[in-house]
């Protein structure tokens, strides 16, 4: 993410659709005619955004599943799976986690940590594309972009629950002093747990704790996100505690590692820092590629109710 998220807001209004050299070309449906080999067809867009709500079926693909935009780049297969440094990271490409091969409509895929996957690859639009995996009868629907028109704005702050799970702890930076004493002054540390939008929080009154590990969380509740009307860039956070009245505040993202929390009852300015960045897929090889996941991988869940594939698994 870029520091002040207010880069590129360019309208997101558009269905959300990018390799190996082996040339084998797609057919147009209508004259029988050859078109673009299957490798042009993925490299035709620099990101294929994953829309995770368009899910059809009842399985996963794992990294699928976490990923919020794929790239395909001379056989080499990019993914941002983090928003903390979404837009920046491998300039915007996220980072390398697989291979993969693209041959006779058909997609093998050799993930650093997931292995072997394989897809049907179906064009729906002219820039949306369906991944088919015969093997759990699901699919996914990617939507093309190049990076100049991506909105990486509206996906971070759309998806901004899961930012706020990619610390393991924010620790409270700076108070504001014109705010009415409350109950909220005396917590320190936040925690939130991976789940959906509305997911488990843990606080802490603990002071000075340099290892997130080390942190006695005194409070776990629910906590929740929600939009604001006419502002994109602001947002509403809830915690839900037992012992004192919910906290309701809005909630503003200053950088990559540190938010500002508004609390309107007693006026008081919060930040919170964050500590132990979990990079997804973070430990690599001398190569440079990913190779052990260290964290477990937070999962994008879908809002949509799953249902049934109707495609027709011609694998089996």
């Amino acid at each position: 993410m870029k520091t002040i998220k207010l880069f590129l807001t360019l309208a997101f209004t558009a269905t959300l659709l990018t390799s190996c050299y082996r040339e084998e070309v797609i057919v147009d449906n209508y004259n029988n005619t050859p078109t673009i080999s299957l490798h042009q067809l993925l490299s035709s867009y620099e990101l294929w955004y994953v829309d995770i709500n368009q899910t059809i079926g009842y399985g996963e693909t794992p990294f699928l599943q976490i990923a919020f935009t794929v790239s395909f780049r001379n056989g080499v297969m990019y993914a941002n799976n983090n928003l903390v440094g979404f837009g920046n990271q491998g300039n915007g490409f996220g980072i390398p986690v697989a291979d993969y091969d693209a041959y006779n409509m058909i997609l093998d895929v050799y993930h650093d940590i997931d292995g072997y996957e394989t897809f049907d690859v179906y064009q729906i639009d002219n820039n949306t594309i369906e991944l088919y995996n015969p093997f759990n009868d699901t699919s996914y629907f990617l939507h093309g972009y190049q990076r100049s028109t991506f909105d990486y704005d509206y996906v971070f702050y759309d998806n901004i629950h899961y930012f706020l799970q990619e610390y393991e702890a924010w620790e409270k930076t700076y108070t504001s002093q014109q705010g009415m004493l409350n109950e909220f002054d005396n917590e320190n540390y936040l925690q939130f747990l991976a789940g959906g939008n509305d997911s488990e929080f843990r606080s802490s009154q603990d002071v000075n704790v340099s290892n997130p590990n080390n942190i006695y969380w005194d409070y776990t509740g629910v906590y929740g996100v929600g939009d604001i009307s006419n502002n994109m860039y602001l947002k509403t956070l809830t915690l839900d505690y037992d012992y004192f009245d919910n906290e309701y505040f809005e909630l503003s993202v200053l950088n990559d590692a540190t938010i500002e929390l508004y609390h309107p009852s007693s006026g008081t300015i919060y930040e919170f820092t964050g500590n132990g960045y979990i990079q997804f897929m973070r430990e690599a090889n001398a190569e440079g590629r990913m190779v052990k996941q260290t964290n477990e991988a937070k999962k994008r869940k879908q809002k949509t109710d799953k249902k049934e594939n109707p495609r027709e698994n011609t694998r089996s």
